[in-house]
């Protein structure tokens, strides 16, 4: 069955039902998307933040897993995958699949069929702003990265049973969660934060680790978002600080075996190719091991977090999250 749009009788219906103890909404099947679409307003907005959920069959899910789109905003899509990476590990049953939707005004182009549009009340973004943490454009100061917060809370005052919440990304999503894993809120009591980066386009480096020829040839190098340079004053977060969060949290990398070329699959016309993100390296995969080489060396040493290549998959949610390789980095062993 295709993805349709969701009507505004099913988002009053999944309110009530999601407002009772036991959970009647059917949990969404592999390729429909037939989701809730909750909102919710952020402390001290007067916008809507809303986002996809397919709840677990238990009334009382223990784990969360938060799926962040792209840059087509493709959150049905991403919610499809993340959803089908739990039923084939038979969890299902305890995990609660959610997909944020970072809306943009009418005239940007980013935009996925199926997934609703936005109505008035809601935070807008840019199809770029939400991917580097920049403020909501109709809104006082309320950052991607502050609503990712609220969105955290929101979760935990529906399904307070909550212990686990695992917020990933894919590509420009994956983008957004791993600039985001520095800045965020301090993880609830009694909650454990993870956090899945899988193929982004570039990625934030913490430190000056770059040659001096390669300093002078891309002068930009460390400015935000490759690096810590010219941080925006709305993160409100100093480099110090972030790096030091960063490397304390749980994070895990995927990455797809093909997604190394300019080959079909790899979606290379959209790749970033500023000079700041090529001296990471020339396609996703390598950037994504260049990357985490830096972090077991210089960042986390302690930690010495790898690479799960996932084989088979080029630029393709739908084939990364649902795989065995990515199984434990998207609900943990």
């Amino acid at each position: 069955m295709k993805s349709v749009p969701l009507a505004r009788s099913l988002v009053a219906a999944c309110a009530l039902l999601l407002g009772q103890a036991a959970l009647a909404a059917e949990p969404c099947a592999a390729g429909t998307s037939a989701a809730c679409y909750l909102g919710f307003t952020p402390p001290g907005q007067s916008g809507q933040m809303h986002y996809l959920a397919s709840p677990a069959s238990e009334p009382k899910p223990s784990a969360a897993l938060v799926a962040v789109h792209g840059h087509p905003r493709d959150a049905n899509k991403t919610l499809d995958a993340a959803l089908l990476a739990v039923q084939r590990a038979d969890a299902t049953a305890r995990t609660l699949v959610v997909a944020p939707v970072f809306q943009v005004a009418d005239a940007d182009k980013c935009r996925t069929a199926g997934v609703p549009a936005e109505q008035a009340g809601d935070l807008l973004w840019t199809c770029t702003s939400w991917i580097a943490g920049e403020p909501a454009r109709n809104a006082a100061g309320l950052t991607s990265f502050a609503a990712m917060d609220a969105l955290v809370q929101d979760l935990l005052l529906r399904w307070p049973s909550l212990r686990s919440i695992t917020i990933a990304g894919f590509s420009a999503g994956a983008q957004m969660v791993q600039h985001y894993i520095g800045f965020a809120a301090d993880a609830p009591a009694g909650v454990a934060l993870r956090y899945v980066v899988a193929d982004p386009g570039s990625w934030l480096y913490f430190d000056a680790v770059w040659q001096p020829e390669t300093v002078a040839a891309c002068p930009n190098i460390a400015d935000w978002k490759y690096g810590i340079d010219k941080l925006p004053a709305t993160l409100q977060r100093s480099a110090a600080e972030a790096r030091a969060r960063y490397a304390q949290a749980d994070v895990h990398y995927l990455e797809g075996a093909l997604d190394s070329s300019a080959a079909a699959g790899t979606f290379y016309k959209i790749l970033d190719k500023s000079c700041a993100a090529q001296a990471q390296g020339p396609y996703r995969l390598q950037r994504g091991l260049a990357y985490a080489e830096y972090d077991r060396s210089v960042l986390a040493p302690k930690l010495q977090r790898q690479v799960q290549v996932v084989p088979g998959c080029a630029h393709d949610v739908a084939c990364v999250f649902p795989s065995a390789e990515a199984r434990s980095a998207l609900l943990g062993r």
